[in-house]
């Protein structure tokens, strides 16, 4: 079960597309994160989802949120799919162990091995302010982080 709103989100520490360590905590009483779990590099719903993502940075830039996004793919993989598609925000390689975070946001699938679709916004204080996540197979709508980004108030 996915972690609900209101409640400490788990600070992790995990190697970015460019072997960076990027570490959770790093960003609180800085920022807002918003966590963005995605299946699968370079397969189509994702890619769909962070190319729109990518189009609309400025929806999170604005606001002053830091935007995460989180596979159980590898760095080199997360590497060659944010050059192919221009990604400039950090992708986190929840590789190894494997879709450890996701398991504790509560969203990794067991049967498939990968993460759902979820996305947690927290706040500066590292709490979980909203959150969402689709069905199987749906893609995530804009509308959707815009109405979650209203939840979250950043001071």
């Amino acid at each position: 079960m996915a972690l609900e709103n209101d409640t400490q989100a788990p600070d992790f520490e995990l190697a970015n597309q460019y072997g960076e360590l990027i570490r959770l905590s790093e960003f609180h009483g800085k920022k807002p994160v918003a966590l963005v779990f995605f299946p699968l590099a370079f397969s189509g719903t994702c890619t769909g989802e962070l190319c729109e993502l990518r189009d609309n940075l400025s929806l999170f830039a604005d606001n002053g949120i830091e935007l995460l996004g989180v596979s159980v793919d590898s760095k080199h993989t997360l590497r060659a799919w944010s050059v192919q598609e221009g990604y400039t925000f950090n992708l986190l390689a929840d590789f190894w162990p494997h879709g450890a975070v996701a398991k504790e946001y509560g969203v990794f699938l067991e049967q498939k091995g990968f993460a759902n679709r979820a996305t947690f916004l927290i706040d500066r204080e590292g709490i979980i302010r909203a959150s969402f996540i689709t069905a199987p197979g749906e893609a995530r709508s804009l509308e959707a982080y815009r109405a979650a980004l209203e939840e979250l108030q950043p001071a």
